[in-house]
């Protein structure tokens, strides 16, 4: 990855996931990351990270019904959708440095 984009990547990560929020950053980092977050979470943030058009309103209403504030799970959305982006972004990163890959792209040109 072009430096440049890799310095953009850390300050955006360290801005997501480490600065002060309403939600508590190992929180953020675990949604981010696809480890282990409160019970109470756990399906929102899986639903998010893989199927994010499923969320409803009703997903929304039940972290409210569990005490958590519109900011609260805006921060915990956006850290698990910018997770499972950034996991997808560094797979495909891998798979055009590997050498098989390279030669598979210039097959098809």
């Amino acid at each position: 990855m072009d430096p440049k984009y890799a310095a953009k990547l850390t300050d955006l990560d360290r801005r997501l996931l480490e600065r002060p929020g309403n939600l508590a950053p190992d929180v953020r980092r675990a949604a981010a990351s696809g480890q282990d977050v409160p019970a109470d979470l756990s399906l929102y943030v899986e639903k998010v990270r893989r199927h994010a058009y499923r969320v409803t309103d009703e997903d929304v209403a039940g972290l409210r019904a569990h005490g958590y504030t519109e900011d609260q799970i805006f921060e915990l959305t956006v850290a698990a959708a910018y997770g499972a982006a950034r996991q997808r972004l560094d797979a495909g990163l891998a798979a055009m440095r590997r050498p098989d890959a390279v030669r598979a792209e210039g097959r098809s040109a």
